[in-house]
């Protein structure tokens, strides 16, 4: 009876200690904004601290890595991104499974990607685009911020639906590879909303398109890759919760309600929608079929094109 008793017991008492929230990205990321932006609101929640750290590399999998190898008492949290559901299409030899080792909670915030050229660029449109580089095969570029992000593989399943061959050129983080791109040494590039809307003010980038299901707040007045016929353009940034398999279910579902509970006070709304970002919050099996359906999309295109880190 006693060891019958023991798991309800320790729910009712947890939490007793402070909570771990690994990110995993660098500082300045989505992930991480909303990590920080969340924090005080939810060290008040669960009524204890909520310690951040950032562990990032290899794509979000070194911090995936931890998570997997970490008790699932309910302790060790962790904000994961996009990258997450083709890690395993892309990284060999990864030393977890994501799909049963990691618990996915909800996915919280996503901020659409927007296609952008130099304001210099005598490319104005998609459809420009599209012309240009049919006009000159293998000639034109477009950065990333890494190999195996969304913003790759959307432009390479970009490339795919068009019949083009824009070349790939990797850089470390979305801010350098901006600085590139207005300085013309890339042609093109997709990047989230968020880093792009303030060159795009100061009138340095055009918008060509962006990747959500609808308008940018943002960006009101550049239609949607949908809009101008390309209907599997469809993608996100986004920062998610994920706990270790195993972590029992009165303990996710508080977890899940501190969250929600937070991300849902209208000063944090308002703070996501002044970045462009959409609080989204869905539940553990919604999120989970999403990774899924993301992995699916995915996997045809990484093989074709032989992606990998």
């Amino acid at each position: 009876m006693t060891l019958l008793l023991a798991p309800s017991s320790f729910a009712q008492s947890w939490p007793d200690k402070p909570l771990h929230l690994v990110v995993a990205f660098a500082a300045g990321g989505l992930a991480d904004t909303i990590a920080r932006t969340l924090q005080p609101k939810l060290s008040e929640s669960f009524g204890q601290p909520v310690l951040i750290e950032n562990k990032g590399g290899a794509g979000g999998s070194l911090a995936e890595a931890y998570l997997a190898k970490s008790a699932p008492d309910g302790y060790t949290l962790m904000m994961g991104v996009d990258s997450l559901p083709v890690n395993p299409l892309l990284i060999k030899g990864l030393s977890y499974d994501t799909f049963k080792d990691l618990q996915p909670v909800s996915m919280l915030a996503r901020v659409p990607l927007v296609l952008i050229t130099p304001s210099t660029s005598q490319i104005n449109n998609l459809s420009d685009l599209i012309k240009a580089a049919r006009a000159q095969p293998g000639r034109l570029s477009y950065a990333s911020p890494g190999s195996g992000t969304s913003n790759h593989l959307y432009m390479e399943l970009l490339n795919t639906k068009s019949g083009n061959e824009m070349i790939h050129i990797p850089y470390k983080g979305g801010g350098p590879a901006i600085t590139d791109l207005m300085g013309g040494q890339v042609d093109t590039m997709l990047i989230s909303v968020t880093l792009a809307a303030p060159q795009l003010r100061a009138g340095k980038l055009k918008a060509l398109a962006v990747t959500g299901e609808t308008r940018s707040v943002l960006l009101p007045d550049v239609k949607t890759f949908p809009e101008l016929g390309y209907a599997d353009m469809v993608t996100y940034t986004w920062g998610g919760l994920f706990l270790p398999a195993g972590t029992p279910q009165t303990i996710s579902q508080r977890i899940f309600n501190d969250f929600s509970k937070s991300i849902h006070q209208p000063e944090i709304v308002a703070r996501f929608r002044d970045l462009g970002a959409e609080v989204v919050m869905n539940s553990p099996s919604e999120f989970t079929a999403l990774l899924q359906t993301t992995r699916d999309k995915m996997a045809e295109l990484i093989a074709s094109k032989k992606i990998s880190f």
